[in-house]
C-alpha cells in the first residue's frame, strides 16, 4: 500500500479542495489564521501547507513568513495559491523562498502529490541548514509581573468579595439568566473570558444588525463588494484594446489587476477589525452602572490567576475581531499579555470613550514594543494603573 501524505490546506475555495481529495491525501482544511495554527498546534505536522495567497483573517505570504520562524516547521513544504497566475505575484513567492506557487485550477492531483514528495524529502535533506530560518520575536512573561499580577489578583477578589456579592443579586433581581458571562476571547492565545453579565439575556443574537447601524468604529465607505461594471480610470485613458495592468477573470467577468485591488481596499475599509456598539440598547441598568465604573471586570481576576491575562496589557479581542486583525498573526499588539487594564483602556476613557479604530491600533502596538527585546518596565506598567483609577468614573459607557 503506498504511504499517504498529510496536507493542510488555508483557504476556503471549494474547488481547490476538491482537487487534492484523494486516497493517498490524509486532509485538514482551515478556514482562517486562527483554526490553522491550532490544526499545527493540536496534531502531526503535515508534509505540506497548501495555502490560499488571501483567506480569512490572512495573507498567504505573511502567513508563510509566521511558519518559517518556527523551526519544528522547517521540513513542511509550503505551497501558495492563487485564484489564478500573476506574474508579480510569481516572482515575489519565489523571491520570499516559498517552495512552490500553483495557480487555479489545480493541476491533477497525482501531480501535487508527487510535487510534495519531493519537496518533503528535499527540505529534509537540507535539515534547515541551507534554508535560513528568520528569528521570531518572542513574547515572555517577566517574572516581576507574573508575581504582581497573582498577588494583587488574590488579594482584590478578598477584599472586593462583598461587593461582588451585592452586584450579583442585584443582576439576579434585574433579569433571569446567569450573572456572569462567559466568551472566547484571543490574548496571547485563545482563552475563556470572564465577565459579569450587563446585557440582557440574548444580547449575542442582536450584534450584527446593531454593529451596522451604531458601530463606533465603522468607517464610513459606501463600497461593499467588487463592482465589475465600473470603468478603470487609468484604462480609459489608454487605447481601445489596452489596459493598465493584466486582465483578470473572475467568474464571468474581466477587470484589470490594479483597478480590482483598488476596490479590494475599500471594499475593506467598510469592514472594520473593531466593534463597539454606541448608546448599546442591550445593556441593562445595572450593567450600565457596573460597565460605567469597570465592576464587570472584576471576574477577569480569575483569568489573570490562571495565567490567560495579567493587570495590565492590550485587551483580549472577541475571535472575530483577531480574524480580522491579525494577518497571519504577525500584529504586534499580540507581543503583548492580554489585560484588563492598559494603555489603550486609559486614554479611550480619557477621551470620554471616543477613539479613532487606527488611533487604537497604534496604542496596543506601542504598548507591545514594552515585550520586545527585554524592554519591559514595571514602573510603567503602574503608571497605567494610577492613570486607570481617575478614569474608572465617568457617565459615558465605554
Amino acid at each position: 500500500m503506498e504511504k499517504r501524505i498529510n496536507i493542510l490546506y488555508v483557504g476556503s475555495t471549494r474547488e481547490n479542495i476538491n482537487a487534492i481529495i484523494s486516497e493517498r491525501i490524509v486532509l485538514s482544511v482551515a478556514g482562517n489564521v486562527l483554526e490553522a495554527v491550532n490544526l499545527l498546534k493540536s496534531q502531526q505536522h503535515p508534509d505540506a501547507i497548501l495555502c490560499e495567497s488571501a483567506f480569512s483573517g490572512g495573507i498567504g505570504l505573511e502567513f508563510f513568513e509566521y511558519i518559517r520562524k518556527k523551526p519544528e516547521l522547517n521540513q513542511v513544504a509550503f505551497i501558495l495559491i492563487d485564484p489564478e497566475f500573476k506574474v508579480k505575484a510569481y516572482q515575489n513567492s519565489f523571491a520570499s523562498r516559498v517552495d512552490d506557487y500553483y495557480a487555479s485550477p489545480l493541476p491533477p492531483v497525482e501531480s501535487i502529490i508527487s510535487r510534495v514528495e519531493f519537496l518533503k524529502e528535499f527540505r529534509k535533506k537540507s535539515s534547515g541548514a541551507d534554508i535560513p530560518v528568520s528569528k521570531e520575536t518572542n513574547y515572555k512573561m517577566p517574572l516581576s509581573k507574573r508575581i504582581f499580577d497573582v498577588t494583587v489578583a488574590c488579594m482584590a477578589l478578598i477584599a472586593l468579595s462583598p461587593l461582588l456579592l451585592l452586584v450579583i443579586i442585584a443582576i439576579r433581581l434585574e433579569s433571569k439568566g446567569k450573572v456572569y458571562y462567559t466568551s472566547k476571547r484571543v490574548g496571547r492565545e485563545p482563552f475563556d473570558f470572564y465577565k459579569l453579565r450587563s446585557m440582557r439575556v440574548g444580547a449575542d443574537a442582536e450584534l450584527n444588525k446593531l454593529a451596522k447601524d451604531k458601530n463606533q468604529y465603522k468607517i464610513a465607505s459606501e463600497q461593499t463588494d467588487i463592482d465589475f461594471t465600473k470603468p478603470c480610470p487609468k484604462c480609459a485613458e489608454l487605447s481601445p484594446g489596452e489596459t493598465c495592468s493584466p486582465v483578470l477573470h473572475i467568474g464571468p467577468h474581466t477587470i484589470c489587476d490594479d483597478w480590482y485591488n483598488v476596490q479590494k481596499k475599500q471594499v475593506a475599509k467598510s469592514k472594520s477589525a473593531f466593534i463597539k456598539i454606541v448608546d448599546d440598547p442591550r445593556i441593562t441598568k445595572v450593567g450600565k452602572i457596573i460597565r460605567n465604573t469597570s465592576i464587570d471586570e472584576l471576574p477577569q481576576l480569575i483569568n489573570v490567576i490562571k495565567g490567560d491575562m495579567s493587570i495590565v496589557g492590550n485587551r483580549p479581542l472577541p475571535v472575530y475581531e483577531a480574524e480580522q486583525l491579525t494577518l497571519g498573526l504577525i500584529s504586534k499588539r499580540f507581543l503583548a499579555p492580554a489585560g484588563i487594564t492598559g494603555l489603550w483602556q486609559v486614554e479611550l476613557r480619557g477621551n470620554g470613550g471616543v477613539m479613532s479604530e487606527d488611533e487604537r491600533k497604534r496604542l496596543d502596538n506601542l504598548y507591545a514594543e514594552n515585550f520586545v527585546n527585554g524592554n519591559y518596565s514595571f514602573w510603567y506598567d503602574m503608571k497605567l494603573i494610577l492613570r486607570t483609577v481617575p478614569a474608572l468614573f465617568q457617565k459615558d459607557t465605554v
